[in-house]
């Protein structure tokens, strides 16, 4: 039975009246974009759809909350457990990513540790590749470490290693990809091989590639997550996570989430859907933008090394060449010759782009990763991470790349 046969007919304006409209196969990205998982007509008749400002949802007598929980009827009724316009945006999200279903979070983290909260138990395993966000590893081995969960970590991209570290405990093999910020290329088909194999679940963070340059779930992977933070909501003005995957395997993450209370507010998922109907137009900038920079970058005689995909030295090219529709506005960078300090002057020397974390948004940023991220770590620590005190990563935003490169340029020249 479709969605749209399940619901009720009722006054216009009533959130049970409202069906999603799916892209059907043979439509674009961004018309996927702008229209999928919306109502054709909302209620009020508006062109977009309401904030839902409700912490709960009434029921017209006892007979109708004992439909809504017999017929499993498709309204909501607190809102910790779902919200109108939480719906649209999840429904959107998963059309874009290929994916059955789509869970909202209050943030990326928050949607990592819901995943791993829902699908780990004591005693289980889960496995990473090295490269990834510092945050994501400290939760891993740090606090699942408490709850008697093991993580292992191998080396990225190191397929044979992943395999042999699997034992019948392994729950959970997971990697960026690309990776932050070396911007490493998972083969995703091999990395989805292993673990259907194995009998083990498969987790790729694809916050820096996104469902418009790449699509994990068509390679087999399990799970996708996005910290939708980033190119997403695209505009810095939103905390939000999604984790996607299919209907069995996301129904125990939905369930958890309503018992955690990681949801997101009203007014983010509308940011966020907002967001999400230029989302072609942006990452088509970024990409742009970013291969550009990168092949500047990588001509300047005063840098060392350039971290992205879409450069032929990068030792991940042709994999990102076969499974990436774009690189990315994500490029990090190494200064020669240059200490903590050197590069930090860089840093500082330039005018377009904001000192900041994050990255994804149409302003450009720039950070010293030693700093920003690392700062508190030993050396010995950073270089077993690969963070290196001349290393600089940049987010391409969407401004003019002609404007990028002649403020880089006037960075490093004056810098010098």
């Amino acid at each position: 039975m479709s969605h749209a046969q399940m619901t009720r007919p009722t006054a216009p304006g009533d959130i049970s009246s409202v069906s999603p409209s799916l892209p059907t196969p043979e439509q674009q990205f961004a018309t996927a974009a702008v229209h999928a998982g919306e109502a054709r007509q909302k209620p009020g008749d508006a062109i977009t759809d309401p904030i839902f400002c409700a912490s709960t949802y009434t029921f017209a007598d006892t007979q109708s909350v004992i439909d809504f929980i017999e017929q499993e009827q498709p309204r909501e009724e607190y809102g910790r457990y779902g919200n109108p316009g939480e719906r649209v945006v999840e429904r959107k999200l998963a059309a874009l990513e290929g994916a059955e279903e789509a869970v909202l979070y209050s943030s990326g983290m928050a949607a990592l540790v819901g995943l791993l909260m829902a699908k780990l138990s004591a005693g289980d395993e889960v496995i990473f590749f090295d490269e990834c966000y510092h945050r994501s590893r400290e939760f891993c081995t740090k606090h699942l470490g408490r709850f008697g969960v093991t993580t292992r970590q191998v080396k990225t991209c190191d397929y044979a290693a992943m395999e042999a570290a699997i034992t019948p405990k392994t729950r959970m093999l997971i990697s960026e990809s690309p990776t932050n910020p070396h911007l490493s290329v998972v083969d995703l088909e091999r990395f989805a091989e292993i673990g259907r194999k194995r009998g083990v679940d498969t987790l790729i963070d694809a916050t820096l590639a996104t469902p418009y340059n790449l699509r994990p779930i068509a390679a087999g992977v399990d799970f996708v997550l996005h910290s939708a933070t980033k190119y997403l909501g695209g505009h810095n003005d939103l905390l939000a996570g999604v984790v996607l995957g299919s209907k069995e395997k996301m129904e125990p993450v939905r369930n958890l989430r309503g018992i955690m209370g990681a949801v997101n507010g009203p007014q983010n998922c509308y940011l966020l859907g907002r967001g999400l109907k230029t989302f072609e137009l942006r990452m088509q900038r970024h990409n742009e933008n970013g291969m550009m920079v990168a092949e500047f970058l990588a001509g300047h005689p005063r840098i060392e090394r350039v971290y992205y995909p879409g450069l032929p030295t990068h030792p991940y090219y042709e994999i990102a060449r076969k499974t990436m529709r774009g690189f990315g506005g994500l490029v990090t960078f190494l200064v020669k010759d240059a200490d903590w300090r050197a590069t930090a002057d860089v840093i500082d020397a330039v005018k377009i782009p904001r000192i900041a974390p994050s990255l994804g948004g149409v302003e450009s940023l720039i950070e010293q990763p030693l700093v920003m991220s690392y700062y508190q770590q030993t050396p010995e620590a950073r270089k077993q991470f690969g963070i290196y005190d001349n290393m600089i990563r940049m987010s391409c935003g969407i401004e003019s790349a002609d404007d990028l490169i002649a403020d880089l340029s006037q960075a490093l020249d004056g810098a010098a």
